[in-house]
């Protein structure tokens, strides 16, 4: 069963009518981007258009989460999830709506993710002649740390919300928009975020036999840790060792007592997250004793946040797809993919319920015209997530709406009962 040309017609009459308002709404979310738990603004305006629409609203779950239930009678549950935070990274796409924070950015398209769920919600909401079953939107903080979803579980999710028959998460790609992949299986990799300080003895930088050097450790551990995956990790197995950050010092001639690194890895495989994991723990521990650091001052470990590899429901992502495919056309959606090393933290919102199907998709926001420019060019993609000149297409607002509706009301009246 697949959606119905009429209900096809109604969204589609919606959500036209609902662009320049999805499209203000976008562009004031990205104009003011906020951090992962801090995205106090945000979900102020998820929890108040989710509550005009008439769903049972709760906020404050895991400082800034935000959940919508809408009850329509009996039928399934389905879930959907939009992660709100936005990136430290500067804007550099020069729209006329960019940042207006020089230090944040919406470099990935949580902006877009919460536009199209606010959409969403106004085609549920007036669309209940032709579903039955209960909509649960989740305003996700803090997905760029892979944080909010655990911390939405411990705090409660399921204190609020139904257990889920489905489950439903979507992402902005840097392919053409009215594109979407979505393939059964392994999609996405593991992560973890690493904090790792060095400890030394500060001193003046004209005497530094005096002091120990600890940005010379940060400097010696960043070196070391590209043998971890180049010369430790099988080549036949996906491990990814980022050094993000570097922080330490304020002065030119000061030797600090302390540096910071943050680190990031990406794997598929459990065991190779552990052998990333001691070769760190080995590389900080050996560099230390090597300036002859006590134990008391040796470098600390710390395990930020993190999640395991994201996988799509096989049954589930299929039948979306055919779904898709039925409505969007079969060149439109992609159905094979490589597993990918980006990360999420999504499906950790299943909790408890770790027999949830999910389906996981990816929708095109690149302007046509630019991505083939960039095809053109030998590019697999004309900008990155994360990259300064990340750019999710105005078009791609209602575009991405609809699909995001289709896919629901298509969940919601496939098991509708009879």
């Amino acid at each position: 069963m697949t959606v119905s040309p009429e209900v096809i017609e109604t969204i589609d009459r919606i959500v036209t009518a609902d662009t320049r308002r999805l499209t203000d709404i976008f562009k004031d979310l990205h104009r003011n981007p906020e951090l992962g738990f801090a995205e106090v603004r945000t979900a102020r305006i998820v929890a108040q258009a989710l509550s005009n629409l008439g769903y049972t609203v709760t906020t404050g779950i895991a400082r800034t989460g935000v959940v919508g239930v809408l009850a329509n009678g009996p039928g399934p549950v389905v879930m959907y999830r939009a992660d709100m935070d936005a990136l430290e990274v500067p804007e550099a796409t020069g729209l006329d709506y960019a940042s207006a924070n020089p230090e944040l950015g919406h470099l990935c398209g949580h902006d877009a993710h919460v536009t199209w769920m606010l959409g969403l919600a106004k085609v549920l909401a007036e669309t209940t002649d032709s579903w039955s079953g209960t909509a649960v939107l989740v305003g996700q903080p803090a997905g760029e740390p892979t944080r909010g979803a655990q911390h939405m579980i411990d705090e409660g999710l399921y204190d609020v919300a139904p257990r889920p028959d489905a489950f439903v998460a979507v992402h902005t790609a840097p392919i053409p928009v009215g594109m979407v992949a979505a393939e059964g299986g392994e999609q996405l990799a593991g992560t973890d975020q690493i904090d790792i300080v060095f400890h030394g003895v500060g001193g003046h930088g004209s005497m530094p036999q005096y002091a120990r050097d600890p940005v010379l450790m940060a400097a010696q551990a960043v070196v070391q840790f590209q043998s971890i995956v180049s010369r430790a990790v099988s080549p036949s197995e996906t491990a990814v060792l980022t050094v993000g950050a570097i922080q330490a010092g304020t002065a030119y001639n000061v030797i600090p007592d302390r540096a910071e690194l943050k680190v990031n890895l990406r794997w598929l495989n459990p065991a190779v997250r552990e052998q990333m994991l001691a070769g760190i723990r080995a590389i900080c521990t050996g560099i230390a004793r090597s300036y002859d650091m006590p134990d008391e001052l040796l470098p600390e470990i710390t395990l930020a946040g993190g999640a395991g590899p994201l996988v799509n429901d096989a049954a589930l992502t299929e039948r979306v797809a055919g779904a898709l495919e039925g409505m969007l056309g079969a060149a439109n959606v992609v159905r094979q993919l490589p597993a990918l090393t980006g990360s999420e933290d999504c499906h950790l919102l299943k909790g408890p319920h770790h027999e949830v199907p999910l389906a996981y998709l990816l929708l095109g926001v690149a302007d046509a015209q630019v991505y083939a420019e960039s095809a053109a060019r030998g590019q697999t993609f004309p900008y990155a997530p994360h990259s300064p000149d990340y750019v999710v297409d105005l078009s791609a607002i209602p575009v991405g709406t609809k699909i995001v509706a289709r896919v629901m009301l298509f969940l919601l009246t496939s098991s509708r009962p009879s």
